[in-house]
């Protein structure tokens, strides 16, 4: 009988280093579902066999005698590894399938690792073990997620499988095989191939670990308008070995790739028992462009592919805008340096240019556009050689004085007006000069271009924030792409230029009868770019196929370009002789993939009600078309625990990288998006009038909503100090910082000090949060994980949730009890301050007892004080006055403080009156009551 036990389940959408060790649980039954991950960056197979805990490492007793090459690791054999992708239409449906048999006398634990393109949605999975088959049931995420509020496991220590790579996602699962037994698994992902740089990929990315009995990949293309050219190649094989191995052909309409190698042809050597199969296998296919109509018709709905060849190329006006901030010192300027003298050769003798570079200033090199002559570009190589480095982040003024470039060329130079115009911009890191506020400066973005040329923007590194710079440019006709901080990023750089560098048609219309379609996806496009192809996809109605078309208007070089695509029905009627009922399918679904990619960028751009709506589409669709997509999870149907919950597969939300874990005797999960652009600092609504915190040197501020007016205190200790700032004597929860100095003080004299060390606890559920300015530890004494600030997720354990927002602050959410929000100070070269620190802020305090005690907790509840008799102070340019508080009359000064909780990097100026002396006479008690032992 299968006894599945789910021990854990957990997902991440943000790369995280994480430490821990793992121990295995052996399980009872045929097989057990120990964790389930989604998402990592290709398509790669890796099956990896694992003992069960408490289970020595053995061979397998009795049976036939081992062959002379033994294909097993611990007892465990991969029967067969098989990838199949059927391409119709450049939509492609891939199955992953793989058998595991168990020869050993003992259950043994076995990993499962599919990456598969980024862009793409999981639409199946299943598992088959012995008689019982388990499958995919897919829901919306809300409902998917509200399953595992009371989830919990025991016996186990922390474990993770971890994203990786550029362009593809990570789906994982690991369960234990009963002995002499075998299992199953299936996974089917779908995805619409985009085509670049004159062809179509499809990458698979293959690590199977061990040698493999039966392995293949088998693609199949089908193509209408017939195939121009089709190869594959394997990067772990020498290229004569793999000409032998791969079999490849393409007739007409059809394509096959088929590599299918024995076990010794897996061999690392002729005497190994390794694998040579570690790597990527790609296929790159294009069509024939004999017709400027490609048009598909099966069972109501529509794709257009428009491609158009020998096209006279536009000659085109191009501002590069280059962050010159002190963060893109090294290997980041020399690369983009190399780039852009790579780039500047690419312009032809037509193109008009400019360069923008912005760091605390904005300079441009001409300011204006100018031609690409070779005087020019001569000028152009000696200026980017020799520009440097300078301070801040200028982005709005940069991005500013680039589109003034553009704009004003196009107004006063007509013979520049047919051009196309393209504005590309880099940048590593966030606006910290001039305008900062994200939301101003989409809005100054847009109003600038107002839609008449694409911006394109590339994010440097890790340190951007790469969904700010995707909404700026979907609002800008353009995209965001990544440039990854490694040895080929000036590779990287030129690879993009490269698809944009030709533009062939601009402001580009797809035309269909208003009265016979319904649904259409996006059919205006600025550009239209040498190597790429537009798909519009959409719904006909009943009975309108015979007065169905497709009109295209466009501006070429030195003329318009006007065609009109008619629907051959005799042909369509042969096509679906051919291909019959996946042909049908696969347009249905090629629409809605590309209606749901559409509406999930599209709810980037919105706030409020139209987001709600956008989002409420693209879930419907996701659910009718079975796609696992950021709104969706899937289920997995009879597979169950002990306390009745099924395994989970999730996509990440925009922008994120998930990761699974493990945590001993509870059940963590993670499932947060990135923060959004119009709000940089956290999705957690402010309460108003309820917000206290601590920060800098260190400054505690009281807002008291009654009086809507602020105290605050400053307290002066030594470094290594712990101050109680929050604790719930009838709950148990704490906090507690401790004070870090400068690393060199002057004897005698008070120096700054900071919090460098918080310690969050909620003895009820056994959770601590350590949190420093270098790391975040959960569980910090039973050997949790670590993560750094250069993750993005959320955890969930028990009643606690925690949302790190990457680089930026955290917030820990307790049921029942409190939000807090911890931020992060990165502290700049030259600052006074001369280690990073945090600030604590307390967003949410209205469920907390009214025992709540600490230097801010007795605050969380009403207080009264009266401040009369203002006067001038010792200091004429601030204000005395008397306070009475707690019976007590005090001398106190009207002053100004910072307040970081909304904007975690430039706060906000709140004016308060400051207690004098450590605040006695405000606080219970004095200062000295609130140190305490240690963090915990």
């Amino acid at each position: 009988m299968f006894n599945p036990c789910l021990s854990s389940i957990l997902l991440i959408n943000g790369l995280s280093e994480v430490t821990g060790s793992r121990s295995l649980e052996a399980m009872h039954g045929t097989m057990g579902i120990r964790g389930l991950l989604c998402v990592c960056l290709a398509s790669l197979l890796t099956l990896q066999a694992m003992p069960a805990q408490g289970s020595p490492t053995r061979s397998p007793k009795g049976g036939k005698k081992r062959p002379a090459l033994d294909t097993a690791v611990d007892g465990v054999v991969i029967r067969s590894l098989k990838v199949n992708c059927k391409v119709t239409s450049r939509f492609a449906h891939c199955v992953i399938t793989s058998q595991v048999v168990n020869n050993a006398d003992e259950a043994k634990e076995v990993a499962f690792d599919v990456e598969i393109p980024r862009t793409a949605f999981i639409s199946d999975f299943a598992i088959t073990a012995g008689e019982n088959a388990f499958l995919g049931d897919i829901k919306d995420k809300v409902t998917a997620w509200k399953q595992y509020r009371k989830a919990a496991i025991s016996g186990e220590n922390a474990g993770l499988v971890r994203a990786s790579g550029r362009t593809m996602e990570q789906f994982a699962i690991q369960v234990t095989i009963g002995p002499r037994s075998k299992a199953t698994f299936r996974l089917t992902y779908e995805e619409v191939l985009r085509r670049k740089l004159m062809q179509y990929d499809i990458v698979i990315k293959v690590k199977p670990k061990q040698l493999v009995q039966h392995f293949e990949i088998d693609v199949d293309i089908f193509e209408p308008r017939g195939i121009s050219k089709l190869d594959a190649q394997a990067s772990f094989l020498p290229k004569e070995l793999a000409a032998q191995l791969i079999k490849k052909s393409f007739s007409g309409k059809e394509g096959h790739v088929l590599f299918r190698p024995t076990v010794g042809q897996q061999q690392s050597c002729p005497t190994c028992s390794t694998t040579l199969l570690n790597g990527d296998f790609r296929v790159t296919y294009d069509v024939n462009r004999d017709k400027a109509c490609d048009l598909l018709v099966a069972d109501n709905h529509f794709a257009h592919f428009f491609a158009p060849q020998n096209l006279t190329k536009l000659n085109k006006n191009v501002v590069f805008v280059i962050d010159i901030s002190s963060s893109m010192e090294g290997q980041k300027v020399k690369q983009t340096k190399e780039a852009l003298l790579k780039i500047l050769g690419d312009l032809r003798p037509g193109d008009y240019f400019d360069l923008v570079l912005f760091g605390s200033a904005v300079q441009s090199w001409r300011g204006s556009l100018v031609q690409a002559s070779a005087a020019n570009l001569d000028a152009a190589r000696n200026f980017v050689q020799h520009f440097s480095l300078a301070g801040s982040t200028n982005l709005n003024g940069g991005l500013l004085q680039g589109i003034e470039i553009l704009n004003r060329a196009q107004g006063s130079l007509p013979e520049l007006s047919n051009h196309a115009s393209i504005l590309i911009m880099l940048t590593d890191g966030e606006p910290t000069e001039g305008v900062t506020d994200h939301t101003q400066i989409l809005k100054n973005v847009q109003d600038a271009i107002r839609g008449k040329f694409p911006l394109y923007n590339l994010g440097f590194g890790h340190d951007v924030d790469l969904k700010f710079l995707e909404v700026m440019s979907l609002e800008n006709n353009g995209r965001v792409q990544r440039i990854y901080e490694d040895h080929d990023a000036t590779q990287q750089l030129q690879g993009f230029y490269e698809q944009v560098a030709n533009p062939l048609l601009r402001d580009v219309e797809l035309q269909y009868p208003w009265d016979a379609v319904s649904a259409l996806t996006q059919h205006q496009h600025k550009q239209y770019y040498e190597g790429s192809e537009i798909i519009v996809a959409g719904r006909i109605a009943d009975h309108r196929l015979s007065s169905f078309k497709a009109d295209v208007q466009a501006y070429g070089e030195g003329q318009d370009f006007k065609t009109t695509c008619l629907v051959d029905e005799e042909e369509m009627k042969k096509l679906l002789r051919e291909r019959g009922h996946m042909l049908e399918n696969h347009v249905e679904r090629l629409w809605a993939y590309l209606t749901i990619q559409e509406l999930l960028a599209k709810r980037m751009k919105l706030e409020g009600a139209e987001k709600a709506n956008v989002s409420a589409e693209a879930l419907k669709m996701s659910l009718a078309y079975q796609f696992v997509t950021p709104l969706t999870s899937m289920t997995i149907r009879g597979m169950a625990d002990q306390d009745g919950l099924e395994p989970l597969i999730d996509k990440p939300l925009e922008g994120s990288l998930p990761l699974e874990m493990v945590g001993p005797g509870k059940t963590f999960m993670l499932l947060a998006s990135q923060p959004s652009p119009t709000r940089p600092s956290s999705e957690v609504q402010h309460l108003p009038n309820q917000v206290t915190g601590v920060d800098t040197d260190p400054h505690f501020l009281i807002h008291v909503p009654q009086k809507e007016d602020t105290l605050c205190f400053n307290i002066n200790e030594e470094p290594g100090v712990v101050l109680s700032l929050v604790q719930d004597p009838d709950t148990g929860f704490s906090v507690n910082g401790q004070l870090i100095g400068n690393e060199a003080r002057s004897p005698g004299k008070h120096e700054g000090t900071y919090f460098g060390r918080l310690g969050i606890a909620n003895p009820a559920t056994g959770f601590q949060l350590e949190v420093t300015p270098q790391n975040i530890t959960l569980n910090p004494g039973s050997g949790g994980p670590i993560f750094s600030w250069r993750d993005q997720a959320s955890l969930r354990q028990n009643e606690v949730v925690v949302t790190i927002n990457r680089k930026r602050n955290l917030v820990v959410s307790v049921e029942d009890g409190g939000t807090f929000e911890v931020v992060l100070h990165r502290v700049w070269k030259g600052s006074a301050i001369c280690q990073d620190f945090l600030g604590f802020y307390v967003l949410d305090s209205h469920r907390m007892s009214a025992r709540t005690h600490g230097l801010l907790g007795q605050f969380f509840h009403p207080f009264d004080y009266k401040v009369f008799d203002l006067h001038p102070g010792s200091d004429p340019t601030k204000t005395d006055a008397t306070m009475v508080v707690k019976e007590r009359q005090l001398t106190v000064t009207r002053g100004l403080q910072k307040d970081y909780s909304k904007d975690p990097r430039h706060g906000a100026e709140v004016t308060c009156w400051f207690i004098h002396n450590n605040g006695d006479g405000l606080i219970d008690g004095v200062h000295t009551d609130y140190i305490v032992p240690n963090i915990f």
